[in-house]
C-alpha cells in the first residue's frame, strides 16, 4: 500500500529536496506552503498554498489519516536575519502558531508519526563561548539558555512535541539541525545562510578581490550536506527512538576556512575583510555519539564536496540573472 505523507513546509529548501526524496522512495505526497519551491518545480502530487498560522488550513490539509507527517514549516533565515533582533516577535509567533495548529489538527485526525525539525540554536550559549570546544550534546540543553529568541522557539516546540507524544499517544520524532546546505536554497536576499552567502560573494568577486566577514572570521561551526540531512530524517522517522538527536557533522571549520573552502573550489584567491556584522554563538559543532548510538549511522561526506555542487549552482543563478 502506498505510503501517505504530508511535508509542511514543502515550498522551502528542506521541504523541497525532501518531497522529491519522499517520491523517489515511492511515496503519495502532499506539500503545503506559503509558495511553490523558488527554484525548481515541487515533486509533490498534491500542493497546497496557504498559511499554516491559519487553524482552518491546517485542519484543510490534515484531512486523513497521514501515514507521516514532516513538520519543518518555521519563519527563519540565516544570522543576518536570526541575530539582529529585528525579527524576535514574527520568529516567535509565526513559528509556534504554526506548531500549535499542526500538532492540534494532526491528534485529530489520529495521525501518529510526526517528525518535528528544531535546530542547534536550542543549545544554550554559555556551552558554545569557546570556538575550539564547545559542547552540544542532546544532554547540555538545560539548564536552557539559547542564544536567540529563534532557539527559545524551537526548545518550546520541542517540548510541545514531546507533550503530545506523552498525552496523546503520539510517534514523535525530533531532529536538531546544523546548518544545511546546498543546491535550490536561499543565496541571497538577507535569510541566507554561510555557505550560501560566502558562494554568492565568491562568485561575484574578481579573482584577487575582497570579501567580507562578519567578525573576525574565527567563530566556529559545523554545516551539513542536503542529501545526508535527508538520510537522518528517514532513519529517525523509521526508527523506534523518539530524539531529540542532531543531525549534522562533525567537520568543524572557523568562518575564515569556510571561505578559504569556498575560495578553493572556485579556483580564486582573494583577501578577506572581517567588519562588523551578526554573528551568533562563538563556537557550534554537531555531536553525533546519540545519532551513532540510536541510529547506527552517521554524515560522512567532507564539506569541500558540498560546497563545490552549492557553488557552482549559485554561480549559475548569478549568471542566469545577468542581462543578455
Amino acid at each position: 500500500m502506498t505510503k501517505k505523507v504530508l511535508v509542511c513546509g514543502a515550498g522551502g529548501f528542506i521541504g523541497s529536496h525532501l518531497v522529491k526524496r519522499l517520491k523517489q522512495d515511492g511515496c503519495w505526497v502532499r506539500g503545503v506552503d506559503l509558495k511553490y519551491p523558488e527554484f525548481d518545480a515541487t515533486a509533490a502530487d498534491d500542493f497546497v498554498i496557504g498559511d499554516l498560522r491559519d487553524p482552518n488550513l491546517c485542519r484543510y490539509v490534515v484531512d486523513m489519516k497521514f501515514d507521516e507527517v514532516y513538520q519543518l514549516a518555521a519563519d527563519m533565515g540565516g544570522a543576518g536575519f536570526v541575530f539582529t533582533g529585528q525579527h524576535d516577535a514574527d520568529i516567535m509567533h509565526n513559528s509556534a502558531l504554526i506548531n500549535l495548529n499542526i500538532l492540534d489538527a494532526c491528534q485529530k485526525r489520529n495521525v501518529k508519526r510526526i517528525f518535528y525539525s528544531s535546530s542547534a540554536c536550542i543549545y544554550p550559549e554559555y556551552n558554545q563561548m569557546d570556538p575550539g570546544n564547545p559542547q552540544c550534546s542532546e544532554d547540555s540543553a538545560y539548564p536552557a539558555n539559547p542564544d536567540s529568541d529563534y532557539g527559545w522557539e524551537k526548545l518550546f516546540s520541542e517540548r510541545l512535541y514531546l507533550a503530545y507524544a506523552r498525552n496523546y499517544g503520539m510517534e514523535v520524532r525530533i531532529a536538531r539541525f546544523h546548518n544545511i546546505f546546498g543546491p535550490n536554497g536561499t543565496w541571497t536576499g538577507g535569510r541566507e545562510k554561510a555557505p550560501a552567502a560566502l558562494c554568492r560573494k565568491v562568485a561575484l568577486a574578481t579573482d584577487g578581490g575582497v570579501i567580507d566577514i562578519w567578525g573576525d572570521g574565527l567563530q566556529t561551526r559545523s554545516f551539513l550536506y542536503i542529501d545526508e540531512c535527508l538520510e537522518g530524517v528517514l532513519r529517525l522517522m523509521r526508527s523506534d527512538f523518539t530524539g531529540p538527536v542532531n543531525i549534522g557533522s562533525e567537520e568543524m571549520v572557523t568562518i575564515n576556512q569556510l571561505a578559504e573552502y569556498v575560495m578553493q573550489v572556485a579556483g580564486k584567491t582573494m583577501q578577506l575583510q572581517h567588519i562588523p556584522g551578526p554573528q551568533g554563538v562563538r563556537g557550534r559543532n554537531s555531536d553525533n555519539r546519540r545519532l551513532k548510538e540510536k541510529l547506527g549511522w552517521e554524515p560522512q561526506a567532507p564539506l569541500i564536496a558540498g560546497l563545490a555542487t552549492t557553488y557552482q549552482w549559485i554561480k549559475g543563478q548569478i549568471e542566469a540573472q545577468k542581462p543578455c
